[in-house]
């Protein structure tokens, strides 16, 4: 598990710098990455986008914006091993590209990886409550007191924020924690209650900003 869990904080760290390597090539390039690997909403031709809207960023400071939320719920949930990580992220992705795409405008261009923030948190506050354990109760606290207000922004307030990717981003990391299979404790590896099913793989991410 130690060595699953450092290369999933490895994973978070460099999906976080992709990212910043892709927002520098773009402003270099006058926004082009935007419009080839950004969602546009109701197109059949780009679904694929769905993995690769949550790295473009519609500037700086929306990148800015995400990166701490992005790295420090990514490695919470990384936690969990790399593979929970990974399985926690193509949920996350999927939910929230299904909602941006259905609700978003016809057309709409969305990009951002705000909508893997919200699924991440939304993972990581249920988690606590599915698996009961110390470790996972301590995050779950911690994540309600430093980034519990981020619960609001699955409403419509601002022109320009996409929170349909924020909603179903939430609601696909709420999905992930329950559907994902629990962590075996040491005392049950033992045989200590009977022996129950083992862990099974452990993630998609999401979009911010809808470009006009």
């Amino acid at each position: 598990m130690t060595h699953s869990r450092t290369v999933g904080f490895l994973t978070v760290a460099a999906m976080l710098a992709a990212m910043w390597v892709f927002e520098i090539v773009d402003t270099v390039m006058g926004g082009a990455l935007d419009m080839v690997f950004g969602l546009r909403s109701w197109t059949f031709d780009n679904v694929w986008s769905v993995v690769t809207a949550p790295f473009m960023h519609a500037g700086f400071t929306h990148l800015i914006s995400n990166s701490i939320p992005f790295l420090v719920l990514g490695a919470l949930v990384a936690i969990g091993g790399l593979g929970r990580f990974a399985w926690t992220t193509l949920i996350v992705m999927a939910a929230s590209g299904i909602g941006v795409w259905l609700l978003s405008p016809q057309g709409t261009l969305t990009v951002g990886a705000s909508g893997l923030v919200f699924g991440y948190f939304g993972y990581t506050v249920l988690r606590g409550i599915v698996e009961r354990r110390t470790v996972d109760i301590v995050i779950m606290i911690c994540v309600i007191l430093f980034y519990g207000t981020l619960i609001f922004g699955v409403l419509p307030q601002q022109t320009g924020v996409s929170w349909q990717a924020h909603l179903f981003g939430f609601l696909g990391g709420l999905f992930a924690a329950y559907v994902l299979p629990r962590r075996q404790s040491r005392r049950e590896l033992n045989g200590g209650y009977g022996g129950r099913p083992g862990p099974g793989p452990g993630g998609y991410g999401g979009y911010g900003a809808p470009l006009r």
